[in-house]
């Protein structure tokens, strides 16, 4: 039997009327990739207010790596409710901060002594890692990349790449802040091939050094092992090695971003083990804890502990239920293999995206490691134009037949891959099923709308 269950048209009755009430009461500011409202999840399936049953590939930007409502993080949130709710880790504190803590430490790549911060969100992480950066070093320059996306407060604002929605009209920005290209191969910002390139953009950062910021002055680099919101671009293998053998010779210390690449979803615990590299510090959020929320910063000892008593904290980092949650999102993600999991689904993703693009010249690029996987659409395969609106009628003839899916990319043209780690094989088929349905049919009305020459 289908899991797809449509009982309405999308969006229905009741979805339409929470949309009105939400365009009266929420500012417009906040969007939204889908016009239905949840009642309910499970696994990989989202049940909205009118009955429809839909696959979930975006699951919730990246969060349920485990699966919606994974049992293990029901049970241990109901029994955290049973003892106690908060008291703030810095009035009160508890052991299941410490646990997950301890745990994250054992995980986070790299044999040294390590410690972690819990809170809130992916940014607030990055801007704490940033501050232990600049207290450790007592330098304040910070690199980070081209496409990149690290938040939306003023700080990690200033870090992420992509003008629009996201920074105009939010100006003036943080400084001391310098951006270089990323390792996005099919869209070079020197022009070059790769491999003959050698990795340029990698090297280039010495050059950054003569002709943009001293490299003294430069206390981190920051980066996504993975482009997320830029459009899940994956680098070369040589391209970070470059980077944080530069980092070393000049004593800069190398921030790995992993809120969206983090826990399994790359096939890894961490992108950075794909990689073979060893972040000073590494961010971690979205699936750490199943929906619940939470973010960690964990580093080397001794740089974790160069902010003074009471620079850092917060009134509800690492709460009692976001803790609970994730250690036993961590051990559902451990004892299922969900790791190997996001391998076989990339792998299966992986074969079925190139047959597609053997047959339609919209799709320009198939990209990405393990389960975040990506198709990168154009409307020519020699300009590379980004097909936005293409990708925005394939994501609309998704939803119409019951996927939940995701754009990205700098351009709009990226359509992302993030569906729980936990989805059956036949789920799986299913979906793309639906998603080659909706290729076919906007790939199909390019190729009749294009001009014809004489």
């Amino acid at each position: 039997m289908p899991t797809i269950q449509l009982r309405t048209a999308i969006p229905g009755p009741k979805s339409l009327e929470l949309m009105r009430r939400r365009q009266a009461a929420v500012p417009r500011g906040v969007a939204h990739a889908t016009p239905i409202f949840a009642a309910r999840a499970e696994g990989a399936i989202l049940e909205d207010v009118d009955g429809n049953h839909f696959l979930d590939f975006a699951g919730g930007i990246g969060v349920q790596n485990a699966g919606h409502r994974p049992p293990r993080v029901v049970a241990a949130i109901r029994e955290q409710l049973d003892a106690f709710v908060h008291t703030c880790f810095s009035v009160a504190p508890y052991e299941k901060y410490i646990a997950l803590a301890e745990k994250l430490n054992a995980l986070v790549p790299g044999n040294f002594a390590k410690k972690t911060i819990l809170l809130n969100s992916g940014a607030e992480a990055i801007e704490n890692a940033v501050k232990i950066a600049r207290a450790y070093t007592h330098r304040p320059a910070i690199i980070c990349f081209e496409d990149a996306f690290h938040g939306r407060t003023m700080l990690t604002m200033s870090l992420t790449s992509k003008t629009h929605p996201y920074k105009a009209g939010f100006e003036p920005f943080a400084t001391d802040i310098y951006r270089i290209p990323y390792a996005y191969c099919y869209r070079c910002s020197y022009s070059l091939q790769y491999p003959s390139c050698n990795v340029f953009c990698a090297h280039h950062l010495e050059d950054t050094f003569k002709r943009m910021v001293a490299s003294e002055a430069v206390a981190a680099v920051v980066v996504e092992p993975v482009l997320g919101e830029g459009g899940f671009v994956a680098p070369p293998p040589e391209f970070f090695p470059v980077i944080q053998e530069i980092c070393k010779r000049h004593e800069i210390l190398f921030i790995a971003d992993e809120v969206q690449t983090g826990f399994g979803r790359t096939g890894a615990m961490f992108a950075s083990q794909r990689y073979g590299i060893t972040p000073d510090i590494l961010v971690s959020a979205k699936s750490l804890a199943s929906g619940m929320p939470l973010a960690a910063v964990t580093g080397r000892a001794e740089i974790m502990d160069a902010p003074g008593l009471g620079g850092l904290g917060g009134t509800y980092g690492g709460n009692p239920l976001a803790c609970a949650a994730a250690l036993a999102a961590i051990e559902t993600l451990e004892s299922e293999n969900l790791s190997a999991r996001a391998e076989q689904l990339g792998a299966r993703f992986e074969a079925r995206a190139k047959e597609w693009k053997k047959r339609w010249p919209l799709i320009g690029d198939v990209r990405g490691l393990g389960a975040m996987r990506a198709l990168e659409l154009v409307r020519s395969a020699d300009q590379r134009e980004p097909a936005k609106e293409e990708t925005e009628q394939v994501l609309r003839h998704c939803r119409e037949r019951g996927l939940i899916l995701l754009s990205s990319g700098t351009y709009g043209n990226v359509l992302r891959l993030l569906v729980p780690l936990v989805v059956t094989r036949e789920q799986f088929e299913e979906g793309l099923t639906v998603l080659e349905s909706a290729l076919a049919l906007v790939a199909e009305s390019q190729v009749e709308t294009a001009p014809r020459h004489a």
